[in-house]
């Protein structure tokens, strides 16, 4: 499946042919060239899929838009960012031609267009380089086939090296960056250091991985595939790029696990655009829903750009980590350092207690929370709180801030000299 993005209000046309495209419902209308289309359009609602367009629009239609504004790394090296080419994307362009219905042509110059031997860079066709830098849609028919061809390429690529994360109940997406098995991914998907993640690649196989450090400041977590485990077979893996050059423009791919792991579907592709560039995030039109989080966000060209961390205001407005977080905090990542608070994501267990006390005693659950769901109960004494001792209230409540919200934790109490066992989830702070 591949859905192209365009923003504003979106009209989707979904076809047979595993495509779904975005378009400006009234641009269609106003510019179609066949009058059964015209009518089609005026008769469907926004956001309405429609599944029989390829019977009402003609091959070779077109319509236009207005679109809107290999070394394993050890602890302490890291891996060498953006050493393509980097090009940014500035302005937009007005045309833009149905990608999933016209007939794909070869052309001498898309004969050149080939995937590297390994990692995911794409080299690019001299007509593309232009757009690629400016961003904007294709001027001819003969340049939108590239790009089709382009967004194919970069999309096959990007599925083999994007990976389903299954920790304890929780789920997510990864991307793989070295022949060796690291993984960058989300904090929150990651939860915390040193725990045992199930991995499962684009072809349905599963392997064992530990989480390692996280920045969650920034939502940045990395996970190592366990070693022993692909006899002695590198990784496929993705080309990393540099998130420092991107502008609003900039064309990208991004895969994931909408929903979670499928075998029958596998990762699916969505190609969108760069809206907003900032220090701490990368905002998107790509459609990404519910675990898709963690998966990877490519430019054009097959490098790996970012991480996807969390859904805006609208399922076309996304949030993605810049890579060049990880970057920045490699060493402590690789060394297990979990780190910092994401605004939205602070966890909470829902108790109050003395600090002054010698013991974690509970002296107060608060109503609906998730201590009161597990059934924690006033005069508790909290012993252990997941794989941490706890000796006072003060070190509880560090235990607690080391978990993300949605992370399922064991507890032992001493209640009335008995030891009792409650399973926590771990709620998130309004």
């Amino acid at each position: 499946m591949v859905i192209n993005s365009f923003g504003g209000a979106v009209w989707r046309l979904h076809f047979s042919h595993s495509c779904c495209t975005s378009y400006n419902k009234a641009a269609i209308e106003s510019t179609a060239e066949n009058a059964s289309l015209k009518q089609f359009v005026r008769n469907s609602g926004s956001h309405h899929r429609l599944r029989s367009l390829s019977e009402e629009l003609p091959l070779n239609s077109t319509v236009a838009l207005t679109p809107p504004a290999s070394n394993v790394p050890k602890f302490g090296i890291v891996p060498k960012l953006g050493s393509a080419p980097k090009f940014g994307a500035k302005g937009m362009a007005i045309f833009l031609i149905l990608l999933c219905l016209a007939p794909a042509v070869p052309s001498a110059e898309a004969q050149d267009t080939s995937a590297t031997s390994s990692g995911t860079l794409v080299s690019v066709p001299n007509s593309l380089q232009g757009l690629l830098r400016r961003g904007g849609t294709p001027a001819s028919l003969e340049q939108m086939r590239l790009l089709e061809r382009q967004q194919q390429q970069v999309s096959k690529l990007a599925r083999d090296c994007t990976v389903s994360v299954q920790i304890g109940a929780a789920q997510g997406c990864g991307v793989i960056i070295t022949d060796t098995g690291y993984i960058l991914t989300a904090a929150h998907v990651a939860m915390r250091p040193h725990k045992s993640a199930v991995i499962r690649l684009s072809n349905g196989r599963t392997v064992m991985a530990t989480t390692l450090g996280m920045n969650r400041s920034v939502d940045a977590g990395l996970i190592k595939i366990n070693d022993g485990q692909n006899e002695g077979q590198p990784w496929p893996h993705a080309t990393l790029g540099t998130s420092d050059k991107l502008v609003p423009g900039m064309w990208c791919v991004a895969t994931g696990h909408p929903g979670g792991f499928d075998r029958d579907r596998g990762p699916v592709t969505r190609v969108g655009r760069i809206l907003t560039v900032r220090p701490d995030a990368i905002v998107t039109d790509c459609a990404l829903i519910g675990g898709d989080s963690g998966g990877p966000l490519f430019d054009i060209e097959g490098r790996l750009i970012a991480v996807h961390s969390r859904i805006g205001n609208d399922v076309a407005d996304n949030l993605h980590i810049p890579v060049d977080h990880y970057d920045i905090s490699w060493k402590r990542l690789a060394a297990s350092e979990a780190w910092g608070v994401l605004p939205g994501f602070r966890p909470v267990l829902g108790v109050s207690g003395n600090q002054s006390e010698s013991v974690a005693r509970v002296r107060e659950v608060k109503k609906g929370s998730p201590a009161e769901d597990a059934g924690l109960l006033v005069d508790d004494v909290v012993e252990r709180f997941g794989d941490v001792k706890v000796t006072d209230f003060g070190s509880l409540i560090k235990a607690v801030a080391d978990t993300m919200p949605g992370e399922r934790v064991e507890v032992w109490v001493n209640r009335n000299d008995q030891r009792v066992r409650v399973v926590v989830e771990i709620g998130r702070e309004d």
